[in-house]
Order: structure tokens, then sequence, then C-alpha cells
């Protein structure tokens, strides 16, 4: 199926890997052109800007910014006023329950994974509207949708940018701006690894046991970063043009609720 997104620019945040990367290859494939990186490490963006630029042909700008800094998001909000594309997946909370996160950490995370996406919408939202054209989508994670209060931090992050993301969207088509999500479940990301040493330790006493928690996921897997990447360029594509103020759950169904004995 062909997308029609050939020939579209694309600002793609967290870009150097996990579902961010997944997203440019997924978007390269489909001719946007140029494809705009960000993420905070230079060598990993130069690393993945020559990838894109040899498998596909397209120009890649690199940005070494933390979008938890208010300034970083002006500076990348003006160099990319012109995207038709933006793909909002910076960012990571940590795990832990009340009392394992403190208030700094908490704020730090949410710095960048909340009001990242918040402020960079802003500003992208702003030239989009002048346009009357542009698609948003925020990559967020269906724990949002299932309180825990071992996740609350992320929970919590995640429900705040599902409710931005309905909400926006469902009042941006009169500006010619669609606003769309995806919620995926468990992503084979290094950050998922991480998580799930975590959860093995925690549970178990032993992070090695880390893929015996794997048992109760769908397939007794998680996504790959490629099946998320999938959707989301659907979703910013106009075969997705009725679609805004929606949220997509990538989980296989593992985040739906049994329905009570």
């Amino acid at each position: 199926m062909d997308l029609g997104l050939k020939g579209r620019s694309a600002l793609i945040t967290g870009s150097s890997q996990g579902i961010g990367f997944a997203v440019a290859n997924a978007l390269a494939a489909e001719g946007c052109d140029p494809i705009h990186l960000v993420a905070r490490t230079r060598a990993d963006l130069d690393k993945c800007a020559a990838s894109l630029a040899a498998d596909y042909g397209v120009e890649v700008i690199t940005h070494t910014l933390d979008l938890s800094i208010s300034e970083n998001i002006r500076t990348l909000g003006t160099d990319c006023a012109d995207v038709d594309i933006l793909v909002n997946n910076s960012g990571s909370v940590p795990r832990g329950d009340l009392l394992e996160l403190d208030e700094d950490t908490w704020r730090k995370a949410w710095d960048l994974k909340v009001f990242g996406y918040i402020n960079l919408t802003r500003e992208i939202y702003r030239s989009m509207r002048d346009r009357h054209s542009g698609v948003i989508l925020n990559v967020v994670g269906n724990s949002g949708l299932r309180p825990n209060a071992n996740y609350i931090a992320t929970g919590g992050a995640n429900a705040v940018l599902i409710h931005f993301t309905e909400s926006l969207g469902g009042n941006s088509w009169r500006d010619g701006i669609r606003v769309v999500g995806v919620n995926p479940g468990p992503v084979t990301t290094e950050r998922f690894l991480s998580g799930a040493r975590y959860r093995a330790k925690k549970f178990f006493g032993d992070e090695s046991r880390w893929q015996e928690l794997l048992a109760g996921l769908p397939h007794g897997r998680p996504a790959e970063p490629e099946e998320v990447a999938s959707m989301v360029a659907f979703l910013v594509s106009d075969r997705a043009a009725y679609i805004s103020g929606a949220m997509i759950r990538i989980d296989c169904g593992h985040g739906v609720r049994p329905p009570p004995a």
C-alpha cells in the first residue's frame, strides 16, 4: 500500500534507538524527505543518520538537544517550523512506587516526557495552523490506561499525554491538523529489557530471570519496534485522514482488563 508520504518532511524525537529509530526507518522507506532526528547523544544520531541516508537516499538532519529544556524546544520549533509531520517519542519515566521515586527524579522525567511533548507540540502546532496542514503523533504507552502503584510516575505521565492527545485532536481538525497517538504495550527496546531486569530483581531477587516475566504476554513476547512504526506510518499518512483525537493500542490485547468473574 502506497501511503502517499513521498516528499513529506518529518521530525522525530527520541529517534536514535528503539521505537523512534524504527519510525524514522518506516517514514524514510515511504519516501519522507527530509527527516529530522532528535536525541541527546551526537554519536548515536550520526550513526542513525548515516544508516538512513545509505538505505533510503533521503536527507537526514540531526539535532542534538535535551528536550527537557524549554529553550531547546523553542530552538527546535524554529528550525523545524515547516515540517509536515511531528512524532513525539522522547523520554522515559522510571519505574517505582511513591516511596521509591523522589521529587527530583519524578520532575526531571516529566519535564522531558510530559512537558517535552506538550511544549514541542505547541511550537510546531503554530506553524502547522498557519499552513492549515500537518499531523502530530504522540507515542505514549498503555500504562496510562491501567493504574499501577508500582508504575505510578510512568502511568501518570502517560495518562496525561493520552488526555492531551485526545483533547487536542478532537478540535485540531478545525486548524487543518490531525493529532493522534499510539499506546504501545511492552516493546523490545533497551528500556524494556532494563525494566524487565529491574522487575526480576524486585520480584525474584535475581535480574537474570527476566525472561520468565514474558510468559504472560500474548505469544510469549513483546512487540517489535517495527510493529509500532508501521502503525505510526499509517496514522501520519493521508490513508488515515479521518482519524484525529484517537489513541491506538498496540499490545495484542494485553492491556484489556478481563471481565469480572
